[in-house]
């Protein structure tokens, strides 16, 4: 199918792309809405202002439109912006909530759009084993529940960081994967990146339970054909 992907920047976003893109399925636009309000239950916030560089990495078009005031204008401004898209359906990242699948799965409905979910219910952990596993690169860039603390923030997804994850779940009872809104992530770089993302400055902000990693300047490195070109035989 030809279809579109919901995409923030972030690791399950990423990954749904990727795995439609596997099964043989054409996504040819990056579809976000920028929330007006950073405390959104539907779309994700943290450095939206990056996506640009993701599509030129990729070779997709970014369709990016600003949301609303409110829930209800976010999803009136998807609508709208999917509504101007040749597209069998939709791709999202959803994993476990039920809140975002539903709301996102009425804006295609009413489109006659299908929605398709690759990740949804998966378990958290297979999740992010398959994550790694699939060579998705990824850091930290906001962290909101008790035990994940400033030293978070920039920090690779590695297996050493969820393995602590892990051990963090048992003791405080988060989400592995962050599916109850523990932190957030920004992608840097993915088998379907042809350049990586390279952060440069950034503003760190930490409060009393929650924290942020505003990326401030970032740019595309070097292609990685041309990378592999320069390694020794």
């Amino acid at each position: 199918m030809r279809l579109a992907s919901l995409f923030s920047g972030g690791k399950d976003s990423m990954m749904a792309l990727y795995l439609m893109e596997q099964q043989g399925h054409q996504l040819p636009y990056l579809v976000n809405v920028v929330p007006s309000r950073s405390d959104s239950w539907v779309f994700h916030t943290p450095n939206l202002h990056l996506l640009p560089l993701h599509a030129e990495s990729m070779g997709k078009e970014l369709v990016q439109v600003e949301g609303g005031e409110d829930e209800a204008q976010d999803l009136a401004s998807l609508e709208a912006a999917l509504s101007s898209l040749d597209v069998d359906g939709v791709v999202t990242g959803a994993v476990a909530s039920d809140y975002q699948w539903d709301r996102v799965n009425r804006v295609c409905e009413g489109l006659g759009l299908k929605t398709l979910s690759p990740l949804w219910r998966k378990g958290q952990s297979l999740l992010m084993e398959e994550i790694l596993d699939a060579g998705i690169d990824c850091c930290v860039v906001a962290v909101m529940a008790e035990g994940l603390d400033g030293g978070w923030l920039g920090r690779r997804l590695d297996r050493a960081a969820v393995q602590e994850l892990e051990r963090l779940a048992d003791r405080h009872g988060i989400n592995v994967a962050g599916e109850g809104g523990e932190y957030e992530t920004l992608v840097l770089d993915s088998p379907l990146h042809s350049r990586p993302l390279q952060l440069g400055a950034a503003e760190r902000s930490m409060g009393r339970d929650s924290g942020s990693l505003r990326v401030t300047d970032a740019h595309l490195g070097a292609r990685k054909d041309s990378m592999n070109s320069r390694r020794p035989m």
